[in-house]
């Protein structure tokens, strides 16, 4: 089955359990977590991702498009994530925080610069590649955060709350492209928000911790 499944998981802390959940989000789906701080959101997150801190322990299974990965390491998961924080490389420019995430097989330096101007136009940040991210704004940030993630083909998306930090109008412009490329790639997405307008704006199921 295609998408992403969560086979009855379960976290505990020191033996005591602390969140279950059982769903499957289909490709092009958002599934939006709720629950204020300290529910476990993020811990959900780093269970499915395979970053999950020692202290914490679970049960079930997470299978992405019929293949369970819940044993394997992050980085052969397939599974990509955003954080409130844009985490860009401060020492690299635009173009190299993007060429950052291409897959090895893209081979060749006018290959790999022509797949990084095609990111930038798509995120409308043509010519943008030789920027310092110091110098961009937090929207443009945002975006270019986005499509790092993206170029590195993950099979599905998992957002920690990656539009709290900026303003109202910002928010809605970077939500609205998020979730349209999800839907373009076929990414089943789960996101975890205490903000009811980021769940309304994905328009898909809500789970509330």
């Amino acid at each position: 089955m295609t998408g992403l499944r969560l086979e009855n998981i379960v976290l505990a802390r020191g033996g005591e359990p602390l969140i279950a959940v059982e769903a499957h989000v289909a490709p092009g789906e958002v599934l939006s977590v709720m629950g204020p701080s300290g529910s476990g959101k993020s811990t959900l997150l780093a269970a499915v991702i395979g970053t999950l801190p020692p202290a914490f322990t679970m049960t079930g299974r997470v299978v992405l498009n019929g293949r369970d990965v819940t044993a394997l390491p992050p980085e052969a998961r397939k599974i990509g994530i955003l954080y409130q924080d844009e985490l860009l490389f401060p020492h690299l420019s635009v173009g190299g925080n993007l060429a950052f995430a291409l897959p090895r097989a893209l081979r060749g330096r006018k290959a790999r610069r022509a797949r990084i101007e095609a990111a930038l136009d798509e995120i409308g940040m043509t010519g943008f590649a030789d920027r310092d991210p110091a110098t961009l704004s937090g929207g443009q940030k945002a975006r270019v955060a986005l499509m790092r993630m993206l170029l590195a083909e993950p099979q599905a998306l998992l957002l920690d709350e990656p539009f709290s930090r900026l303003d109202a109008a910002l928010r809605d412009q970077i939500r609205a492209l998020v979730f349209a490329r999800a839907r373009d790639r076929g990414l089943p997405v789960l996101l975890v928000t205490h903000d009811r307008a980021d769940a309304e704006a994905a328009g898909g199921p809500v789970i509330a911790l």
